[in-house]
């Protein structure tokens, strides 16, 4: 006989066989396994950083650099091996990520500083005295003093490009200086013992087209390039004045500004060369420091006609303006390298001297500049000041500290 069961009798066979899960139990379930999923997402975002806040410190004396954040005030790492680092300076990708940096013994580092690791590492010259990267970011160029000369290399492998020879005269090669980049794939720089500017277009860089301004004014000694990338001006060692290259018209040829300036005073020694590429553009002024004299030479840019110096403690060095341009702060050479001055833009007067320790050798603005790191070589350390309230807010331990630069100079010409 046979027996059919009934569609009910089925469904309560399967309720007996059938084993209940908590819904609770199944959540986290869901959870576990997507958590699972996620977690080399979560591990990745932690070890993933930003190159923004960060930034590089010379330490001159025993070859190496800093890797530093400027949210927290903090060492990130220590870069040794670097060799000569006594007047050295640095340029970014425009990622960010890599730092160049040029020794005085020729050396062309590339510096990975997210990972805080060397790249590469060259030694192209016998006696560098800084470099530029170009517009494109492609080209990394080193102006040399021994043999005078610049070189060109690509960035990303260092492969030498180009070999620009800085000849004059009877088969002379001059020491180069104030290397820049500037706007339409070009450098420019300066023959200290030529008396001449060079442009030189990098379109193709394996063959740079020169374009060369001669008897521009005795021994320029450093250069730079305003921020909108027109004006190069040299500052001049052997004479007064100043030489002036308006890229927008290259047809007029290079100009002479503040031409009588020192004419008649007696200048004090010269214990440090100031440095051109720290003036500074504030409202429609250039300030610019002064070589041998107490003062810092304030020009209206419109005109480039000189105006009222500013009497200040010592031989400024470098002339930087704070990024909303207000503030233009002031370091010195011996005897007052112990002291920075702060100028107030809108009057022409200083209002605040600080005195952050013996031989302070730089300074350099966060990105939106509400503070500055000073670098305070002979007491082994960096201070950071609020530049609203001129507070001291952070020291930090560095080992001989000179030249500091933030990342954000990647995306400024002639920096």
């Amino acid at each position: 006989m046979c027996h059919k069961s009934s569609p009910h009798g089925a469904q309560r066979n399967a309720r007996k066989n059938f084993t209940w899960i908590p819904l609770r139990f199944i959540q986290a379930t869901h959870w576990f396994l997507l958590s699972l999923l996620l977690w080399p997402i979560f591990l990745s975002a932690d070890e993933l950083r930003g190159s923004g806040d960060l930034g590089v410190v010379i330490e001159r004396a025993k070859g190496s650099v800093l890797i530093v954040e400027t949210s927290n005030h903090t060492r990130l790492a220590e870069i040794n091996g670097l060799g000569d680092l006594s007047h050295a300076s640095v340029v970014y990708s425009r990622d960010q990520r890599y730092a160049y940096i040029f020794g005085r013994d020729g050396g062309l580092t590339k510096l990975d500083i997210l990972q805080a690791q060397v790249v590469n590492r060259i030694v192209q010259a016998g006696n560098s005295i800084g470099g530029a990267i170009s517009q494109d970011g492609r080209l990394i160029a080193a102006s040399n003093y021994t043999p005078g000369g610049v070189k060109v290399f690509d960035a990303n492998t260092l492969e030498l490009l180009a070999d620009i020879p800085a000849e004059f005269g009877q088969q002379q090669r001059s020491k180069v200086i104030g290397l820049v980049d500037a706007p339409g794939q070009r450098f420019v720089f300066s023959l200290f013992d030529a008396g001449e500017i060079w442009l030189a277009d990098m379109h193709n860089p394996r063959i740079p087209q020169l374009q060369k301004f001669k008897q521009i004014g005795n021994q320029p000694y450093d250069a730079l390039i305003s921020a909108e990338g027109r004006y190069y001006i040299a500052g001049l060692f052997g004479e007064d004045g100043l030489a002036l290259l308006d890229l927008w018209n290259l047809a007029g040829g290079v100009q002479r500004i503040l031409p009588h300036y020192g004419q008649g005073k007696e200048k004090m020694p010269v214990y440090k060369m100031p440095h051109l590429e720290g003036w500074a553009i504030a409202g429609n002024y250039a300030f610019i420091p002064a070589v041998g004299q107490p003062e810092v030479l304030v020009a209206d840019q419109r005109t480039w006609q000189a105006m009222q110096p500013i009497t200040v403690v010592g031989q400024p060095v470098f002339v930087r303006a704070r990024p909303d341009g207000r503030h233009v702060w002031v370091n010195f050479a011996l005897p007052h390298n112990d002291t920075v001055q702060v100028i107030d833009v809108m009057n022409l007067t200083v209002i605040k001297t600080l005195k952050p320790g013996k031989a302070v050798l730089h300074m350099e603005f966060t990105p939106r500049g509400e503070e500055v790191w000073v670098s305070v070589r002979d007491e082994d350390k960096l201070v950071v000041y609020n530049t609203e309230t001129f507070a001291e807010v952070a020291t930090l331990p560095a080992d001989k500290p000179s030249g500091i630069f933030f990342t954000n100079r990647a995306h400024q010409i002639g920096l």
